[in-house]
């Protein structure tokens, strides 16, 4: 599988012209996005109950609607990683924004199902094109030994973006006494959507403090302007190296465009089917399951609202630990490892998940329930599951689809990369209450638990290691 050649490029991180600070402020800025990528995801949570109330929902109505962000996500990716090289990563992250804030808004005051799946569509598209740009931006602006653990603050905030969506929902429903009672005359539900604007807004007006990717300026021929950028992070003698460097790897002959990427007889290039693989994967062992419909699930497995909100929010703040053990090791020990350490515990995590869950009863009422042994044995395996994908394939995967690709396809690739990503993504969530009603709980894990095995040979068979390595080294 090609991959990234050998050797590495000039320690830029190491030199005292490079301007931390102003690198820092560009990723806290990017990163807001992956705040409200996680919010936006995590909000769905505990509104399930008013969303079912509300417009009068099947279960296939509430996976269509919880899942219509999902088909959003997968066409805001896809245009996003495209338009990033037409218009410039900045400017798609502006429109991003705007999404965000109207998507927000939209689904917090509407009584109309239509115009709910829109507004969460719109959002949808917004949480796709942040997903793909911010670790592309991130990876185009950071020197390269410390790009993953920048790039590892996008997980970071996703996981804060999730976790402060589980602790909105919980006090919300709390103050109001449900998801389904009112504050100030509106239902806890619709404040859990409304709640975002305010960090939406923040995201809009602070992308306008940053400056475009200098490798998406040289890609247009707009030297000047790239020379200007990177003389600001890196000193004015590396940033004339790098302009020499990053315009080297762009062809003469016509700009980035899907024609990069294609190849004859296997339809795309052999790392793009790499990054289409990572992507799938991450979601193919069912963890926005746990994400999406974490309250549902320890309800099924019968525990009242208020306990499995507490539990949202506990994996939540492990999640956050994970990721920042990863931040630690990313660029000492490389993606690969981590991807492989991952997989190993999240197989056996959910394999003691699915053995909890197939043997569990039922109560008077016919619900699901667990043995206080069972329940202990999920609710722990549950978390170390949540620990070992964010340890590795949570952030891992988003690092590497940042910086993987050549400069002439990144923006293309990461298209056809957060396409499948999203794709997928939908594909879980919307299956899984049918899959939970069907097959059990037990069942559903089950499936999980061999795609997390196959990953394993995966990430060993076609992985090629990025750790360290200029983007202006990879190869496709």
């Amino acid at each position: 599988m090609a991959g990234p050649t050998g050797g590495s490029g000039p320690d830029l991180a190491g030199s005292d012209k490079v301007n931390m600070g102003f690198i820092a402020a560009i990723v806290a800025v990017a990163t807001i996005g992956g705040l409200l990528f996680g919010y936006d995801s995590g909000a769905v949570n505990g509104t399930q109950a008013g969303l079912t109330a509300a417009f009068n929902l099947d279960a296939d109505g509430l996976g269509f609607t919880v899942g219509s962000l999902l088909i959003g996500c997968a066409f805001g990716a896809f245009f996003a990683g495209r338009l990033a090289d037409v218009i410039g990563r900045r400017t798609v992250m502006i429109v991003a924004a705007l999404l965000f804030l109207f998507g927000a808004l939209i689904q917090g005051f509407t009584g109309d199902h239509t115009l709910f799946v829109a507004a969460r569509f719109a959002a949808g598209m917004a949480v796709g094109a942040a997903s793909v740009l911010s670790p592309l931006y991130i990876s185009e602006v950071a020197p390269a030994n410390i790009r993953g653990r920048m790039s590892t603050v996008q997980q970071v905030m996703i996981i804060t973006g999730l976790t402060a969506a589980f602790l909105v929902n919980y006090f919300l429903a709390k103050t109001a006494g449900s998801s389904l009672g009112h504050i100030a005359g509106t239902e806890a539900w619709r404040w859990m959507y409304l709640a975002q604007a305010v960090p939406a807004a923040v995201f809009l007006v602070a992308l306008f403090f940053i400056p475009e990717s200098p490798r998406y300026l040289i890609g247009r021929g707009k030297i000047d302007a790239a020379r200007a950028v990177l003389t600001k992070l890196f000193g004015a003698e590396a940033a004339e190296r790098k302009v020499g460097e990053i315009s080297a790897t762009f062809s003469k002959d016509h700009r980035p465009s899907f024609a990069d990427i294609a190849a004859k007889g296997i339809l795309f290039r052999p790392i793009v089917w790499a990054g289409i693989m990572l992507a799938t994967f991450q979601q193919f062992v069912g963890i926005n399951v746990i994400f999406y419909y974490g309250e549902t699930l320890w309800k099924l497995a019968g525990v009242s609202e208020s306990v499995a909100l507490e539990r949202n929010i506990l994996s939540g703040a492990v999640s956050i630990a994970a990721v920042l053990a990863a931040l630690a090791v990313i660029d000492k020990i490389g993606r690969k490892p981590l991807l492989v350490i991952g997989s190993v515990g999240m197989a056996v995590s959910l394999a003691a998940m699915t053995w909890a869950f197939m043997g569990a009863g039922h109560d008077a009422a016919g619900n699901l329930a667990l043995t206080p042994t069972t329940g202990m044995v999920a609710l722990v395996a549950a978390n170390l599951y949540v620990i070992f994908f964010n340890f590795s394939w949570g952030p891992v995967m988003w690092v590497m689809l940042g910086e993987m690709f050549p400069n002439q396809m990144r923006g293309s690739a990461l298209a056809i990369a957060g396409l499948a990503q999203w794709g997928a993504n939908y594909l879980v969530v919307q299956s899984f209450p049918r899959m939970a009603d069907g097959l059990g709980l037990g069942g559903t894990y089950a499936l999980y638990t061999a795609a997390a095995v196959v990953s394993i040979f995966l990430v060993r068979s076609f992985i090629q290691e990025t750790k360290g390595k200029e983007l202006e080294e990879m190869t496709g």
